[in-house]
C-alpha cells in the first residue's frame, strides 16, 4: 500500500455544521479540563486508563468516536477535514488522549490497513467503543534498532503456532487486550521474508509480562515473555511470511502518529497535569525575567518552532494523501517533532535554570523532571538516525547503505558472539 485507506461516508452535513453539533454536545456531555488542576495522566497507573475507556465510551454514545474510520468497523466514515473540526471544538475538554497512541493511530490504523475482515470488524469497532486497548509487541531485548532481525519464533505444530521469545519496551502494555506481535516463521530466507505479524489477546496463556521502571520514574514500558503461547490461523495479519509488508506499513503509522499526522486520533492536546505544553509568559514571570530581551527570545524561539512544526504536520498530511509527498515522508515530521520536543525542554530548563532541578515548591521543578525523559523523542517510532536513513533513501533517493546480512537466510546471519 501507498497510502492509508479510510473510504469516506458521503454526508449532507457540512463541516461547520458537525462543528456546531460537536460543540453542543461537548458543553451537554463531556466534563471540562480545570486548567489549574488538569487530570492526571500516570500512563503507568490504571486509573487513567479505566478512565480513558470510559471516555471513549461517551464518545462512541455521543456519536463522535472514529472519525475518519470507515462505518462498517463502528467509525463515522468521515474526511479528516471533521476531525480536524472536532478538534478544534474539543480543546479544553477531558478526552481519551493516552488511547491514541499506540491504540489508534497506530495498531488500530495497521489493522484497518492489512487486517482480515473478521479482525476490522471485531477488533477495530472494540476499540472505537472503548471496551478494547491494542498495542505494539515489537521490539526485543536484543534487537536495538533492527526491526527485521526479531528472533521472537512461531513455529507450526499440527493446526497451531507456537510462539517462543520475549519482547520490551512495549509501550503501555499492561493495560492493553490485544498486541500486534512480530514473529519470525521462516528461518531459511532473508530477514525480511520470513517474518509473519500476530494479533495476541494479552492475557493468554504463556504470556508473562513486567513492568520496566524509567529513569524518570514512570513504568508504563513493559517487556513479556513468551512460553508456548498457543495461537490459531485467525491471529495472522496479513500472509504468512509476508510480516514486514504488515509492520512496514505499521512504522509508516507510528512515524505519522509521533509527529502529530495521524487523522485516527481520539481528540488532540495534552494528555494530563504532566503533558502540558510549556506555558512561557507563566514560567518567565515565575522567574522574574518577563522583562528580560534575552530570555524573551530564546522562549520566542521555542514557540516559532512549535508554530512551524504544527504547519509542517498539515503540509505532509495533505502531500501524502494527495501523492505529491511519498508515505515515507512521515519521518520529516517525525524528526523533526523530536527536536521540536527537546529544543523546547532544553529552553525551558534553562529558564527555569536552579529551580528546574531543585524542588522548593516555586513548580518549576517539572521542567527539569520532563529533562529526563527528553531522549525518548528520538527513540519512539524508531530512533532518529533511522528516520533520516529513511529520508535520505526513500525520499531523496541516495544510495542504499551497506548490509551484510542482505539477501543472506536467516539462519546463516551472525549474531550476538557468533
Amino acid at each position: 500500500m501507498t497510502e492509508t485507506t479510510s473510504p469516506t461516508t458521503v454526508t449532507s452535513e457540512s463541516v461547520a455544521e458537525f462543528a456546531e453539533r460537536a460543540r453542543v454536545w461537548l458543553a451537554e456531555n463531556m466534563p471540562r479540563i480545570d486548567t489549574a488542576n488538569p487530570p492526571s495522566c500516570d500512563r503507568g497507573a490504571d486509573a487513567p486508563w479505566a478512565r480513558a475507556r470510559e471516555l471513549q465510551k461517551m464518545l462512541y454514545e455521543g456519536g463522535f468516536a472514529g472519525i475518519c474510520f470507515p462505518r462498517e468497523y463502528g467509525g463515522l466514515g468521515l474526511p479528516i477535514a471533521y476531525q480536524r473540526a472536532f478538534d478544534g471544538v474539543s480543546r479544553g475538554y477531558e478526552l481519551p488522549i493516552i488511547l491514541n497512541t499506540p491504540t489508534f493511530t497506530i495498531c488500530a490504523a495497521t489493522i484497518l490497513d492489512t487486517g482480515s475482515e473478521d479482525q476490522k470488524r471485531d477488533r477495530l469497532s472494540a476499540a472505537i467503543r472503548g471496551d478494547e486497548v491494542l498495542v505494539q509487541l515489537l521490539s526485543e531485548p536484543n534487537g536495538g534498532s533492527d526491526l527485521a532481525g526479531v528472533i521472537t519464533r512461531a513455529d507450526r505444530r499440527g493446526d497451531k503456532w507456537i510462539v517462543n521469545g520475549a519482547k520490551t519496551w512495549s509501550t503501555s502494555a499492561f493495560a492493553a487486550d490485544y498486541g500486534l506481535l512480530l514473529a519470525r516463521t521462516d528461518w531459511d530466507v532473508p530477514k525480511h521474508e520470513g517474518l509473519t505479524m500476530f494479533l495476541v489477546p494479552i492475557n493468554s496463556p504463556g504470556i508473562t509480562m513486567r513492568r520496566i521502571m524509567q529513569v524518570d520514574g514512570g513504568n508504563e514500558f513493559c517487556e513479556e515473555f513468551f512460553d508456548d503461547l498457543e495461537l490459531s490461523d485467525d491471529a495472522v495479519v496479513g500472509a504468512v511470511n509476508d510480516g514486514w509488508a504488515v509492520a512496514s506499513r505499521q512504522m509508516f503509522h507510528e512515524r505519522r502518529a509521533v509527529g502529530g499526522g495521524s487523522e485516527f486520533a481520539s481528540g488532540t492536546g495534552a494528555e494530563g497535569a504532566t503533558d502540558q505544553p510549556v506555558d512561557y509568559v507563566a514560567l518567565l514571570a515565575a522567574t522574574g525575567q518577563t522583562h528580560n530581551e534575552r530570555v524573551r527570545e530564546q522562549a520566542g524561539r521555542a514557540l516559532v518552532r512549535r508554530a512551524v512544526q504544527a504547519q509542517l504536520v498539515d503540509y505532509v498530511y495533505h502531500g501524502v494523501l494527495d501523492g505529491s509527498l511519498p508515505p515515507a515522508a512521515g519521518s520529516i515530521i517525525r524528526i523533526t517533532h523530536a527536536e521540536t520536543v527537546q529544543f523546547e525542554i532544553d529552553t525551558a530548563l534553562a529558564i527555569a535554570g536552579p529551580g528546574g532541578v531543585v524542588d522548593d515548591g516555586d513548580g518549576l521543578f517539572g521542567h527539569g523532571d520532563l529533562y529526563l525523559s527528553r531522549q525518548a523523542a528520538s527513540l519512539g517510532g524508531g530512533t532518529t538516525e533511522i528516520a533520516r536513513n529513511i529520508i535520505g533513501e526513500r525520499i531523496l533517493g541516495f544510495p542504499r547503505e551497506h548490509a551484510p546480512d542482505r539477501g543472506v537466510p536467516f539462519n546463516q546471519v551472525k549474531r550476538g558472539r557468533s
